[in-house]
């Protein structure tokens, strides 16, 4: 655990492990006061009173003495621990493992399980995408402007799961657990620069004996239509008997149930790279998946 210890204190490491207990706090805190709200509108049908503060002198107060202390946090900071600056770049020693940015380090480990025009464009892309999305297909008119996870529950699991587990965790993973040649450490494991891990990384379709091109673009292409015809018959097979779905209608439902499914490919190509070495679920002569 020493060398795990010494990577969590290296000084670009710092604000990291900072901005992980700050999530963890927060999304505890929120979950705490929706547990307060949802609590109440149950036994009285209406949300507890709000806390308010008068702006002046109260809130100026407050705010003013938060900044003093982050300045002083930062002072303190900028005294004790030194400047993660590295020495210029130079083209005959590149560091092992070459990594990004901590704020790309997701998206540099979703390079591991698919392509780089996927997980460089497309799931990015999704997000962004979903994000804009979300004004125009949730219909909820209940949770909203307070803190609650009753009325709010796939909202909150969707956002949840897909910010802490897909994002988060992957950042944490790439950053403290992706070592030399970019293999994967425990943390109880010294980062071995001369490492080498063999690995027999097979295609789907290989599993199923299918060696030829056109035979296996067909298998490849119906698994992926497959899975997200999974959503359609979601549809058929609780539309009329729930009001959700009714509410939503089949536009919007297909909108969130398109972007959901994308979301858990994530996980579930993951758990087949790194349980079966399955490199490819659909292989063609154009893109691979």
């Amino acid at each position: 655990m020493d060398n795990f210890l010494k990577i969590l204190s290296k000084p670009d490491n710092i604000p990291i492990v900072i901005a992980l207990v700050l999530v963890a706090f927060y999304t505890l805190w929120g979950y705490k006061q929706a547990l307060v709200n949802d609590r109440a509108i149950r036994e009285t049908g209406q949300l507890p009173p709000p806390d308010k503060l008068s702006v002046w002198p109260y809130l100026v107060r407050t705010e003013f003495i938060g900044a003093i202390v982050v300045m002083l946090i930062l002072t303190v900071w900028s005294i004790v621990l030194n400047a993660p600056l590295e020495e210029p770049a130079n083209p005959t020693k590149t560091p092992n493992p070459s990594k990004a940015p901590w704020y790309f380090l997701g998206l540099q480990e979703m390079l591991v399980y698919f392509d780089p025009w996927i997980a460089g464009v497309v799931l990015p892309s999704l997000i962004i995408v979903g994000l804009m999305a979300i004004p125009y297909i949730d219909l909820n008119p209940r949770g909203n402007g307070y803190y609650s996870w009753e009325h709010r529950k796939f909202a909150h699991a969707s956002f949840q799961f897909g910010f802490v587990v897909l994002w988060l965790v992957l950042i944490f993973w790439g950053t403290f657990m992706r070592g030399p040649g970019w293999y994967f450490f425990w943390p109880w494991q010294y980062w071995d620069p001369h490492k080498i891990v063999a690995l027999t990384n097979v295609d789907l379709h290989e599993w199923f004996g299918i060696r030829h091109q056109p035979a296996m673009t067909i298998f490849g292409m119906t698994l992926v239509g497959a899975y997200f015809s999974l959503g359609f018959v979601f549809w058929k097979w609780k539309n009329k008997t729930s009001y959700v779905l009714q509410q939503l209608g089949a536009v919007r439902y297909g909108i969130v149930a398109f972007l959901f499914l994308s979301m858990m490919g994530l996980p579930i190509k993951m758990f087949l790279r790194l349980a079966f070495n399955i490199k490819y679920v659909c292989v063609t002569p154009w893109f691979n998946i």
